[in-house]
């Protein structure tokens, strides 16, 4: 496998959800967001879709973003993978969780039938819903930890 088909597969999830939107309400991704934006109330559903749909793009183009500097620094590895590049290795693992989280509210959004969407409590929590509970950007890359110095055999008097 090469490293385009990953990137053609990891793209496929925005490609196939994006469809999946433009199917369910005829017209392409750009119309509706166009139309979500002169009236976001007129269809609060549309405009939870467009807003998760966004932040799914987002997440794409980070975890892209990330794969790139990843494949670079591997790319400059001798044998062993230092410090820098494993930190860049667990940002692409942070953004492909992001990202498929993200995907799979675009998924249950676009489910009528999705489980928790039929109940009145739902409902009223739907209307509340503002955004993620927890920041689902990519950590901005930070300094390598430094390990705890290991401990002594006995105790300093």
């Amino acid at each position: 496998m090469s490293d385009d088909d990953i990137s053609d597969g990891a793209e496929d999830v925005v490609g196939v959800l994006t469809a999946q939107i433009e199917k369910r309400f005829a017209m392409g991704i750009g119309q509706l967001k166009s139309e979500v934006s002169l009236a976001p109330a007129a269809d609060p559903e549309a405009t939870d879709i467009v807003k998760w749909h966004s932040l799914l793009v987002a997440s794409q183009t980070a975890l892209d973003q990330a794969e790139d500097a990843l494949l670079a620094a591997l790319e400059t590895q001798p044998s062993e993978v230092d410090d820098p590049t494993m930190d860049l290795a667990h940002r692409v693992n942070t953004s492909v969780t992001a990202r498929d989280g993200r995907a799979l509210v675009v998924r249950w959004l676009l489910d009528p039938d999705a489980p928790g969407k039929k109940d009145p409590a739902a409902e009223q929590l739907a209307r509340a819903r503002r955004g993620p509970a927890v920041p689902t950007s990519a950590p901005a890359p930070g300094p390598a930890q430094v390990p705890a110095p290991p401990a002594g055999r006995g105790m300093a008097r």
